[in-house]
C-alpha cells in the first residue's frame, strides 16, 4: 500500500485527486493521512464520491471531517456510457472533473459525466472557462479529445450549476513546450447574472481588463454573458494564444468590490504570468503533470512558478508512477 503523509506535503485537496486518480489507473492500493487540520471538506468528498462512480473498489474514511483515507480500487468501468454527478450547494464542478478526467482515459468507451447541482464558477478552483479555454487546450496538445457544454452557470453560495462533459478513450502524447512563440490573440470572457445586467457588470469587468491590457494595444477578442442563476455572481477568465501554447487567469466578483477591479487584476495577473515567457501557467502547471508521466515518454515544459502545491504533486506522482521529474530553473522534465 502507498503511503501518502499529507502533514508533508502542501495542498491536501491536490494530494487526494492526483492520488486517488492514479491509484484507480494503476490499481494500487493508497492511504492518505495527516490529510489537514479540518480533516475531509465536503469538496474532498465529492472528489472521492464522484471516482466511485467509475473505478469499484472499497475506500475507508470518506465522512466528512475524516483525517485519513483508504482507498483500495478494483476494475474501471467499462460498461457505463454515462455517469450522474449530484453537487450540493457550490462545491466545484471543476475539482471533481480534475478527479474523473484523468481515469476516464482509461476507459474503452467514451464516458459521458453530467452534473446536476454545483457551482461552475466559484473559489479556490478554476472557473469554467479557464478549465475549457487553457487546461483542455493543453490536454489537447496531448492527444486528449472531449467534448463540453455547460447548460448553467452556478456561483458561490447556492451553486445550481448543469454541465455534462464526453471524455474519449486517448493515448496520451509526450509534449515539448520550452517556446511559446508570438501571441495571436487574448479572450476575455465576462460573465455575470441576469440580476446583475442593469449594472452592466460583465461590461464593467471587461474596462477593467482594458485599462490595464489596453495601452499596450494587444489583440482582445471580448465576450460578454449574461445568465440565469440561482444567485448573483460573475467571472471573467482571460486566455493568451500563443503559436506553441495557451496560458490564462480568472477571478470571481467580491461584494463590495468594483467590478472594474475584479477584471483589473485578471490582467494584471495575465501580464505577470505573460513576462515570464513560460508555456504553462502556474496553474495549469500542477494540473498537467500527472498526465506528462502517464504519456510514458518524455516531456519538457518551461512554467511560469514552481509552487509548493507543484513540488507536492510531483512528490505524489512519483510514488505511484516509474520515472522522475527534474527541475531545472523554470524547466520540467519527466523522465520515464
Amino acid at each position: 500500500m502507498i503511503e501518502i503523509n499529507g502533514i508533508t506535503l502542501e495542498g491536501s485537496g491536490q494530494i487526494l485527486k492526483t492520488a486517488l486518480s492514479l491509484s484507480a489507473i494503476t490499481k494500487k492500493d493508497c492511504h492518505i493521512f495527516n490529510i489537514s487540520k479540518t480533516g475531509l471538506t465536503s469538496q474532498h468528498l465529492l472528489a472521492i464520491q464522484s471516482l466511485t462512480k467509475i473505478c469499484k473498489g472499497k475506500i475507508e474514511g470518506d465522512k466528512l471531517g475524516s483525517e485519513e483515507v483508504k482507498f483500495f480500487p478494483e476494475e474501471l468501468i467499462q460498461n457505463q456510457p454515462i455517469i450522474n454527478v449530484k453537487i450540493e450547494a457550490a462545491n466545484s464542478i471543476t475539482l471533481a472533473l480534475q478527479t474523473l478526467t484523468l481515469p476516464a482515459l482509461f476507459i474503452s468507451h467514451p464516458l459521458k459525466i453530467v452534473f446536476e447541482g454545483g457551482a461552475t464558477d466559484t473559489f479556490f478552483s478554476p472557473t469554467i472557462d479557464y478549465f475549457q479555454h487553457v487546461f483542455l487546450k493543453i490536454l489537447e496538445m496531448m492527444n486528449l479529445k472531449t467534448e463540453i457544454c455547460v447548460k448553467k452557470r452556478g456561483y458561490y453560495p447556492e451553486g445550481g450549476g448543469e454541465l455534462e462533459m464526453t471524455i474519449y478513450p486517448s493515448k496520451l502524447k509526450g509534449i515539448h513546450l520550452i517556446e511559446r512563440d508570438s501571441l495571436k490573440k487574448i479572450k476575455a470572457f465576462s460573465g455575470a447574472s441576469e440580476s446583475l445586467k442593469d449594472k452592466k457588470v460583465a461590461e464593467r469587468q471587461l474596462s477593467g481588463v482594458r485599462e490595464v491590457l489596453g495601452k499596450l494595444k494587444l489583440p482582445i477578442e471580448e465576450k460578454v454573458e449574461y445568465y440565469d442563476t440561482l444567485c448573483p455572481g460573475s467571472h471573467i477568465c482571460l486566455v493568451a494564444e500563443f503559436e506553441n501554447t495557451v496560458i490564462g487567469t480568472d477571478n470571481l466578483g467580491k461584494l463590495g468590490k468594483r467590478a472594474e477591479d475584479i477584471g483589473k487584476e485578471a490582467a494584471l495577473e495575465l501580464l505577470k504570468e505573460s513576462k515570464t515567457n513560460a508555456c504553462l501557467d502556474k496553474h495549469s502547471t500542477e494540473q498537467i503533470l500527472p498526465y506528462l508521466a502517464l504519456a510514458s515518454v518524455k516531456s519538457q515544459v518551461s512554467v511560469s512558478e514552481i509552487t509548493d502545491s507543484c513540488r507536492t504533486n510531483i512528490q505524489v506522482i512519483e510514488k505511484f508512477l516509474k520515472g522522475n521529474f527534474e527541475i531545472k530553473g523554470n524547466l520540467i522534465t519527466w523522465i520515464p
